[in-house]
């Protein structure tokens, strides 16, 4: 889902840093025999029904055949040993597997446990659209107690989807031009604002068609789908275990359906709605009324450490003073970076992960005693970091061409002006900032989708849901519904809890029953629902 500017967790998930090194991503090419056989197949309907399916099939054989060239990472990746990185080559139209390649990074470490422990390759996606993967092998690196269990039986791989950071990256704009600040204040106070924002959105549209023109049609979940059953054979694996996160759980759902056989264990956390009627224009809307919920329990925290933080004593106090520095912001922007917009990205952070509340109230206090330092270094641009601008251009680009293409979106600014009027009424923290984001696929130049049925298909087994009731980026609603969807399935429910990510926090109930899932496909007889993680100190 929506990501922030801060690197987190599961869910905000911008890329890793793109710096080209040693192992820099060959560039898309064109499959060996591709003259005589480009269109051999790519209509056929003798491989699973679909010249998709057949497509997936030629490039998941091939894959299986050629393997991983493994090697150490470059440096620059920021992946220590034993950490290994490689690349699998995938159709970027899999209705033609002869046509045109491109390259999909992938690291992984291996099982801690013995070759008799070993249970396969558990394949991570942490959200995005747009989030890296190839940090999670580093959980085995850092000794994460709450990963040790699963690490002991399974690889842990990583990977960049399709058009992310060190796979075939997709730009829309020059990377500087899109970390300049400060940027226009995304509440609008007149008609001519929304005009310019109007704008501004249309022009991106366009630089990603400019700059990316010949991947957006492919940049979808369903591609990138099939991209991860490639993956998934270049393993060696017959079937696929598989955590999703946030974005990933939706990647999830559509390989479930897509491959249900294919699935050995799955976990999916902190769940996108995947109702056609959801993806992806009012996912976005239901979003904004989460996020306001979870900024009213992010407040109430901080009034009740006003002893620590001296922002204020009770939410309205809180609220008020969140509202001058905006004002204050807009008038006269912090440091000349810091308007209105970059408040709300470094803020955002609080509603999204319990454990940025701290670091959030602190960095608002010390501005409020008279340091603008910290706010300004975390919520400014730092125009000197090339590499991270790439990724976080990189990243944006990507969130926008996958939503984009997933679904169809309004056209009518009538209907994008009233629907956020509207929700702006009652939950002003992120509305406007969340509609100029998604704008660009209202004028979207390239074809846009129909968003994916996500069912019950025969040979799916039963796949582990986990989210806690006050998520503010993946609404609760979204796991219900998923639930109902994948028959079989179990929900695990943190109740009276909000954060972003579930399954790498620290929670005894929810830790456990993931773990046991992963080494024996076990599961509760029903759905279970599980006391809250510990709530952050100041």
């Amino acid at each position: 889902m929506r990501r922030t500017a801060v690197l987190g967790s599961a869910g905000t998930l911008l890329a890793g840093t793109l710096i080209a090194g040693a192992m820099a991503a060959p560039a898309a090419t064109a499959d060996p025999g591709q003259t005589k056989q480009a269109n051999q197949g790519s209509n056929s309907l003798s491989h699973g029904g679909s010249s998709e399916a057949y497509g997936v099939k030629v490039a998941a054989d091939r894959a299986a055949r050629h393997g991983i060239d493994w090697k150490d990472c470059p440096a620059d990746w920021g992946l220590e040993k034993p950490i290994k990185c490689g690349y699998v080559t995938v159709p970027l139209d899999y209705r033609k597997p002869y046509g045109k390649q491109i390259q999909i990074a992938v690291d992984k470490i291996g099982n801690t446990g013995s070759k008799k422990d070993r249970q396969g390759s558990l394949v991570y996606n942490p959200g995005g659209p747009g989030g890296s993967g190839l940090k999670f092998p580093r959980r085995v690196v850092t000794k994460s107690k709450i990963w040790a269990g699963a690490a002991k039986a399974y690889d842990l791989v990583g990977f960049d989807p399709r058009g992310v950071g060190k796979s075939t990256p997709i730009s829309c704009v020059d990377p500087q031009e899109y970390v300049k600040a400060p940027k226009a204040d995304p509440v609008p106070d007149s008609e001519a604002d929304k005009r310019a924002q109007r704008k501004l959105a249309a022009e991106y549209a366009a630089g990603c068609k400019e700059r990316s023109g010949w991947m957006l049609p492919h940049m979808t979940t369903p591609n990138t789908a099939r991209d991860l059953d490639v993956v998934r054979a270049a393993l060696g694996d017959k079937k696929l275990n598989y955590l999703g996160v946030s974005y990933g759980t939706y990647l999830g759902a559509v390989y479930g359906t897509l491959f249900p056989s294919h699935v050995r264990r799955m976990v999916l956390d902190s769940v996108v709605n995947p109702s056609t009627k959801k993806i992806w224009y009012e996912v976005n809307l239901d979003q904004d009324i989460a996020f306001e919920g979870r900024w009213k329990d992010w407040m109430k925290w901080v009034a009740e450490n006003d002893a620590t933080y001296h922002i204020g004593n009770t939410v309205e106090k809180v609220q008020q003073q969140w509202e001058k520095l905006r004002a204050t912001a807009k008038k006269n922007p912090v440091g000349g970076v810091v308007g209105p917009q970059e408040l709300v990205i470094f803020f955002q952070s609080a509603p999204y992960y319990d454990s940025a509340w701290a670091n959030v109230a602190a960095t608002w206090s010390k501005y409020l005693k008279g340091d603008p330092a910290p706010l300004v270094d975390k919520a400014g641009p730092h125009p000197e970091d090339t590499a991270g601008n790439i990724a976080s251009e990189n990243s944006n680009a990507v969130y926008t061409a996958v939503e984009c293409a997933d679904a169809k979106w309004p056209t009518s600014w009538k209907k994008w002006d009233r629907d956020n009027t509207r929700l702006h009424e009652k939950y002003p923290f992120l509305t406007w900032s969340n509609a100029w984001m998604n704008l660009p696929c209202a004028t979207w130049g390239a074809p846009q989708q129909h968003a994916t049925e996500v069912k019950t298909n025969k040979g799916l087994p039963p796949v582990l849901i986990a989210q806690s009731t006050r998520d503010a980026a993946t609404p609760y609603a979204g796991a219900v519904e998923l639930h109902k969807r994948f028959k079989g399935s179990r929900l695990i429910t943190e109740r009276d809890a909000g954060s972003h990510g579930i399954t790498n926090l620290e929670n005894p109930c929810l830790n456990g029953k993931v773990e046991a899932y992963l080494l024996s496909g076990k599961l509760d007889s029903r759905d279970v629902t599980c006391a809250p993680h510990a709530t952050p100190k100041p």
